[in-house]
C-alpha cells in the first residue's frame, strides 16, 4: 500500500467507527460544597469515548491491510 492509501484508509475507518458509536450528549461537572469543581467524570467519559472510536477504527484498519 502506498502512503496515500494508508491515509485514505485510516480517514475511512476512523469515520467509520465514529459514526457507528453513540457518542455522550452531556458531560457533567459537578461541584462540592465549598465550590470546588472537579471534571473528572467529563473526562472519563470523554477518553472511554474517544478509546471506543479508536479501538474500532484500529481494528478496522488492520484487518484491511492484513488482507492486501
Amino acid at each position: 500500500m502506498t502512503d496515500q492509501e494508508i491515509e485514505q484508509l485510516v480517514q475511512n475507518k476512523l469515520n467509520e467507527a465514529y459514526k457507528a458509536n453513540e457518542h455522550p450528549k452531556k458531560f457533567f461537572i459537578t461541584a462540592n460544597g465549598r465550590g470546588v469543581t472537579d471534571g473528572g467524570d467529563m473526562y472519563n467519559a470523554l477518553l472511554n469515548d474517544v478509546m471506543r472510536v479508536m479501538q474500532q477504527a484500529m481494528t478496522d484498519i488492520l484487518k484491511e491491510a492484513l488482507k492486501k
